[in-house]
Formats: C-alpha cells, sequence, structure tokens
C-alpha cells in the first residue's frame, strides 16, 4: 500500500515544483521551478506512483485509462489534473488514481448520475415535510399541480426525476414559486449532495476558496457540474492534513467527514482505557444536544487518570474535527495510557464502524466497506497506470 504523505522534504517548494498549467480559459499556473538536486534525488527515490508526472502527458494517460463507455474522457482528464494542480497536490498516478476510484465507486464515471427511483424518493421527502406541519398529502399534489418554469407541472416533473441535479433545480423553484413551498421548504434545499464524486453542498460552500472556475449561479450548482464536483471531491479527499499510514482512512474520512479515522482510533482508545465499550464512529462529542455523549462520558470515567477536569475534556473533544485534537493533552495521555495498557503501540487511525443510510442505499453498507471498495479501485488503478506510457 502506498502511504499518503510520503514526502518529508521542502513539501510546499515541491507543491510548487510539480504545479501544472490549468485548463484553458482558467488562469495559468506559473512556471514550476528547477528542482534542486537534493530535491530531485529525493523525487526520484519515490514508488512510480508517487513520483510526478507532466500534466500533458499525464491527461492523455488518463483518457487511456478510463473505461469506454466514459463521455468525454479527454474533459475528465482536464478537471483532474486541473483540480489536483490549482490545489497544490502531485500530478501522480496515485493521487490521479485515488480522484478517480472516489469517482469510480460514487457515480461509475458520470458527472450527473441517474438515481433509480428518484421521484419516489422525492415525494417521501415531500410528504415527510407535509406531515409534520399537518398538511395533508392531497393538498400538497393540488399546489404542485401548477406549471413550472419548464411548462410541465411540479408534480410531473417530479415523477420524472432521474438525477440529482434535476432534484435540486426543482426543489430551488418550488420554494420560491408554489403555494406553501416556503412553509415547506424555507431556503432548505433537501438535495445534500451530488455530482460526480456525490460531495456535500455545505462541504463545498465552506471550502470554496481557491476554486478555479467563474461561478455561474452558486456554488451548489457547481457541486453538480462535472468540473466543480471533481474539484470539490478532490479537496474532500486532500484538503486537510492527516498523518494517516494508508490512504485507505482518507477513503473513510470522505465518507464519515474528515478525521472520523483518527477519532475512531482515539475512541477505541477510550475504550481499552476505561473499560466500556463504544461505537467507533468518530464523533466525539454530541452535536445534537449539550450533554456529554458517550464518548465524552467514557473520558469523564478516566478524568483523574488523564489529570483533567470535566471542562479541559470537553474543550478538548471539540477540537475534534480538526488537526489540532491531536496535539491536544488529552489525545497524548489517552493514548499514552492505552498504549501502556495494551503493551504495545495503539493504532492511531481506525475505519470508522457507521452504518451508510441514505434513500439511495438499498443494501446493508458500511463506512469501512466503502473505503476498502475506493482503496481496492485505487490499487487496481495504479496497477493499470504503471502499464500506460
Amino acid at each position: 500500500m502506498i502511504p499518503s504523505r510520503p514526502l518529508s522534504f521542502s513539501p510546499w517548494r515541491l507543491c510548487a515544483l510539480l504545479a501544472a498549467a490549468v485548463l484553458a480559459g482558467c488562469a495559468s499556473e506559473p512556471t514550476p521551478p528547477t528542482p534542486t538536486v537534493e530535491e530531485a534525488a529525493a523525487i526520484a527515490k519515490q514508488p512510480k506512483a508517487m513520483q510526478p508526472r507532466k500534466p500533458a502527458d499525464m491527461k492523455s494517460r488518463i483518457v487511456r485509462f478510463l473505461p469506454r463507455q466514459v463521455q468525454d474522457k479527454p474533459g475528465w482528464a482536464n478537471d483532474v489534473v486541473t483540480a489536483l494542480s490549482t490545489q497544490g497536490l502531485t500530478v501522480n498516478d496515485h493521487n490521479v488514481c485515488s480522484v478517480l476510484a472516489v469517482a469510480e465507486q460514487e457515480a461509475t464515471y458520470q458527472a450527473d448520475p441517474v438515481v433509480p427511483g428518484l421521484g419516489k424518493i422525492a415525494w417521501k421527502e415531500i410528504n415527510a415535510r407535509a406531515a409534520k406541519l399537518l398538511i395533508p398529502e392531497f393538498v400538497v399534489r393540488t399546489a404542485l399541480s401548477i406549471k413550472s418554469p419548464t411548462g410541465k407541472s411540479y408534480a410531473a416533473r417530479i415523477d420524472a426525476l432521474r438525477t440529482e441535479r434535476e432534484m435540486s433545480e426543482i426543489f430551488e423553484d418550488m420554494i420560491g414559486a408554489v403555494p406553501m413551498g416556503k412553509q415547506l421548504f424555507g431556503n432548505l434545499n433537501p438535495v445534500r449532495t451530488g455530482g460526480p464524486m456525490q460531495v456535500s453542498v455545505a462541504f463545498a460552500e465552506a471550502n470554496a476558496r481557491g476554486y478555479p472556475y467563474p461561478v455561474k449561479e452558486s456554488i451548489r450548482h457547481e457541486v453538480f457540474t462535472r468540473r466543480g464536483g471533481i474539484w470539490f471531491g478532490t479537496k474532500h479527499i486532500f484538503g486537510y492534513p492527516a498523518d494517516y499510514p494508508d490512504t485507505l482512512y482518507r477513503f473513510a474520512d470522505f465518507n464519515a467527514g474528515w478525521y472520523a479515522s483518527r477519532n475512531a482510533a482515539f475512541q477505541a482508545a477510550v475504550s481499552r482505557v476505561s473499560g466500556k465499550p463504544l461505537a467507533l464512529d468518530g464523533d466525539l462529542v454530541r452535536y445534537d444536544s449539550d450533554l456529554p455523549g458517550k464518548t465524552e462520558l467514557a473520558v469523564h470515567s478516566i478524568a483523574s487518570r488523564v489529570n483533567m477536569s470535566k471542562q479541559a475534556i470537553h474543550q478538548s473533544l471539540l477540537k475534534g474535527d480538526s488537526a489540532d485534537f491531536a496535539q491536544t493533552d488529552l489525545y497524548h495521555r489517552v493514548f499514552t495510557l492505552a498504549d501502556k495498557q495494551a503493551g504495545k503501540r495503539q493504532p492511531r487511525a481506525v475505519l470508522p464502524g457507521i452504518q451508510l443510510k441514505s434513500p439511495k442505499i438499498t443494501r446493508n453498507l458500511t463506512t469501512a466497506w466503502f473505503a476498502k471498495r475506493v482503496d481496492d479501485r485505487e490499487q487496481a488503478c495504479v496497477r493499470k497506470m504503471a502499464t500506460i506510457r
């Protein structure tokens, strides 16, 4: 397995060295500086999959790699290389294959993937919200029988839904135009993910800085495009510092949220030290209540052993969604106890044990399943890329 962070020298300079030109129509990257003798030697020692490639060469290799049925292969190649280069990431087989593996797993290389039964899913969402407001279903159906901007009724458009982009657009129209639209949905569009890498719209909106393309309407709309979906998907995989031994854990975090694998390992350590069973879900505090959750209560039970107050423990756990948590006294003291009790160093990354739940999911799937599946795809991609010159 290829480690996600193999470089130990001048990483920021190396990023500059390996930056590529972005797509035509976007601002060009500056010409990278010539590497020093030491940097060139270090690059040469990297595994083949980690060694940088010229953007133009990589694009042609991606085109040859992609399956025959993929439409607009050059466009995919451009978008992937642009996403990496504009985010300061090395354009190499490993990084390219990480992005492609997620895109294949999430949408089989479709920019706007078809979701079976999406119309039924939309009606279920609408009727559930109506029920909370005590609005009968027939009243909702009547309200949605009016014509939409496309000339068809909203009900007819919902019945014919095929993709999340279409669903998002319908809800945007309904919120502003349908009687009870704002009452039912306010400004909350229920479509929360989409595009070729199924990226969260909220994530994209929070991480739009540096986005290299002109935003035509909104970041939400960009997520449903191939270029936007790939750019934000790449950001979700690599856009945070994590000292993981393997990219497998980044794939798990892609599904469960940044640092979920690190936090699950911390929960495992807390469970070992406290003797209290915990779900390894990566959630260190409760976000639906001010009351402490099971993980926090388990840490409270060993407060004297980590020599911290409940308030100090809580303040540390609140950092669980950032890199800072791994620098806290709580993190280090818990792992010190766990390592000593086990007689060996305990893992600092564990695949979260999360059951995947979504109207689109009809099987019994988990975050671990997702991560391993993507990891298998990434490794297969790297092996195939090695044969493409």
